[in-house]
């Protein structure tokens, strides 16, 4: 504490701030925020010094703050941890909410000001210094609610029982912001007092915070008690008047199968309804990416949208209403508060409904093309411009009913918050004819969001669906085998000096891609020795930036594979960051599926495979020769994938 050259005499500072009012001694109150703060081995030495046995070193030290809280009285507790040693700050609350009128959010302290200072918090230069609250009452309301929020991270009883007081005898909430606060707040506290068995606390908060979550979980907990009258009373308020599309799903589903009779939900329905697409099990981890290649070898064009694209379409399009009409309360906000709070669509009423029109008229493209020509690059808190693709605007604009898009836009405008996610992972155009898939992998769920996104976007009358996926052996996606040599074995030191890649399908090799490379440093005598490739046969060879799109190209939508992958990958990778592009493929490594496939040989490196297996290595260590000793080390390994496909089918 306070080891600081300045303070040579902490005593007597800590008296003076005492004095002062800013501190004071430790009292009842601040018994959580006291063990909270202990390390674990006093928490353990404390107790057993209070004489209390039934402590174990083993528990979590949340539990030992709750057993602290509900076995240890504080007079004890601060003999036997060192209370004597420690200071509360005091009379704080005013510098903390002059710090919440600022940033919008609980502070305690000014270190994002020393990021700032710093150069490792950027900032926003784009700031008017406005007032971010209507008045004092929403300020108030909204700082008290936030502290409560902040307060539940501690995990202890005692604190949900403190923030129950304070959300049911909490200020008035005069604006939407400060009642989320207070119903998020709610929201968390009555989860806790639900777990616990404390119903009829649980049900008082949850009435409190009347919104959907508080709503969902009022419903379940009053039906799951036996007051199934009440429950669906609540479920029919929210069908007729609910408070967002979400609301309005979980009601009508959870009455259909409650008191309807229904026996399966809806998200089972969608996802039983789903089309069935077989990827390469290679892609387990990034379904997307296999569900894409199998698309585009059907000639489907495929982009990964997800929440961007609409995030792009809505900032580009209403960038002026949001960046340019108003300014951010401080230099550290990024998202308009008017998003926040709900107020855009009131604020720019007339200005939404004319670029509105311009979608439903199919006028908006250039309005978006003037923003990116004009605004490129420039920082925002909607979405990164690395990621704007204005190929996928111009698809979706052009090839999707416009008026479903100004509805989906709309419901932006109204909630953006409540809107920003849940968007389906892909885009699909064929004919000119864009829809969109949301892709699910065996054992995925759809989550409430994506199960509202993808109800909207059908009753804007955009197409939409559920790629459920099949992870087998398939023969028909494309393998490319790398190889690479290289100056040595350090990617972050050493480069590439050859790269030999074969593509198979099917089993058969479709096409071959081999490029000697200048690594811009001398190649050391004992890897010219053990590869061959000399400084002279590389000196007038390209750059890797050079045959960068090339090889890119030649990956296209496949899988990568090497003897010992990461290697190889590794390398690959390092060079395309050097150069400021992203290089990101499965990979698929032949000599782990080897020792797999194939058991009980002493040595997996290439050439003891070559020589068991009978495959041609005549110049080793040279990329093109490797790659395609490799391919063939993969064609082994994929016909034991094919007959465990078979075995699999068969049962």
């Amino acid at each position: 504490m306070f080891s600081y050259p300045e303070i040579d005499d902490v005593e007597r500072a800590a008296s003076d701030l005492t004095t002062a009012g800013h501190a004071r001694e430790l009292g009842e109150a601040d018994y959580a925020a006291f063990v909270s703060c202990l390390p674990k081995d006093i928490l353990v030495t404390g107790a057993q010094a209070a004489g209390r046995g039934d402590v174990r070193k083993s528990w979590s030290k949340p539990k030992f703050i709750d057993y602290y809280l509900q076995s240890i009285p504080f007079s004890v507790a601060a003999q036997h941890c060192g209370a004597r040693n420690f200071i509360a700050l005091d009379g704080t609350r005013p510098i903390e909410f002059l710090l919440y009128l600022y940033f919008g959010k609980t502070e305690i302290d000014l270190k994002n000001f020393a990021l700032r200072d710093l150069g490792i918090l950027r900032t926003n230069r784009e700031t008017s210094f406005s007032a971010r609250f209507t008045d004092a009452e929403e300020a108030l309301a909204s700082f008290h609610y936030s502290r409560v929020l902040d307060s539940l991270e501690d995990g202890s009883e005692a604190v949900h029982r403190r923030a129950a007081i304070d959300v049911l005898a909490g200020p008035a909430c005069t604006t939407e912001f400060a009642a989320d606060l207070r119903s998020r707040a709610a929201h968390q506290t009555g989860l806790f007092f639900e777990k616990v068995g404390e119903s009829e606390l649980a049900r008082q908060l949850y009435r409190a915070g009347p919104s959907p979550n508080c709503n969902e979980r009022l419903v379940r907990l009053l039906y799951n008690t036996g007051d199934k009258a009440e429950a669906e009373a609540l479920l029919q308020r929210m069908i007729d008047d609910p408070a967002s599309d979400e609301e309005h799903l979980f009601a009508t589903d959870f009455y259909a199968r409650k008191f309807g009779g229904q026996r399966t939900g809806l998200h089972t329905e969608l996802l039983r309804s789903g089309r069935t697409i077989t990827v390469d099990d290679t892609y387990r981890g990034n379904p997307e990416a296999g569900v894409a290649g199998v698309l585009r070898r059907e000639g489907t064009k495929v982009f990964f949208t997800e929440n961007v694209l609409w995030h792009t379409l809505f900032g580009l399009l209403f960038w002026d209403e949001l960046f340019e009409s108003t300014r951010m309360p401080s230099g550290f906000d990024w998202l308009p508060h008017c998003l926040k709070d709900r107020s855009f669509s009131r604020l720019f009423a007339a200005t939404i409904d004319e670029k509105l029109a311009a979608i439903a008229s199919g006028s908006a493209l250039p309005l978006i093309l003037r923003t990116v020509a004009a605004r490129w690059g420039r920082p925002n808190g909607i979405f990164s411009w690395d990621h704007v693709q204005v190929e996928a605007l111009r698809a979706l604009l052009e090839g999707s009913d416009t008026a479903g898009i100004a509805s989906i836009v709309r419901g932006m405008c109204d909630d953006f918050r409540g809107m920003r996610d849940g968007f389906p992972d892909l885009m699909l155009v064929q004919d000119g004819k864009a829809s969109f898939m949301e892709v699910k992998a065996e054992g995925d769920v759809i989550r409430r969001n994506q199960l509202t996104r993808l109800r909207q976007l059908g009753d804007a009358g955009i197409v939409v669906e559920i790629g459920r996926v099949d992870y087998r052996f398939d023969p028909e996606q494309d393998y490319v085998v790398v190889d690479i040599e290289t100056t040595g074995s350090w990617s972050n030191g050493d480069r590439i000096t050859e790269i030999g890649a074969v593509k198979i399908r099917n089993h058969r090799v479709v096409d071959e891609w081999h490029s000697l490379l200048n690594p811009q440093r001398s190649i050391p005598a004992k890897i010219v020795q053990l590869t061959g490739i000399t400084n002279e046969m590389v000196r007038d060879a390209p750059l890797f930036a050079e045959v960068a799109d090339s090889f890119m190209q030649f990956m296209a939508d496949g899988i990568f594979v090497a003897h010992n992958v990461s290697f190889d990958y590794g390398f690959i990778t390092y060079e395309f960051e050097r150069i400021g592009r992203r290089f990101r493929f499965p990979k698929l490594c032949t000599c782990a599926g080897m020792r797999r496939r194939y058991p009980g040989h002493k040595s997996y490196g290439l050439g003891k495979l070559c020589e068991i297996y009978g495959i041609s290595l005549a110049t080793h260590h040279r990329a093109l020769c490797d790659a395609r000793a490799s391919a063939q080390l993969l064609n082994l390994i994929n016909q034991k994938r094919s007959e465990e496909r078979f075995i699999g089918e068969a049962a």
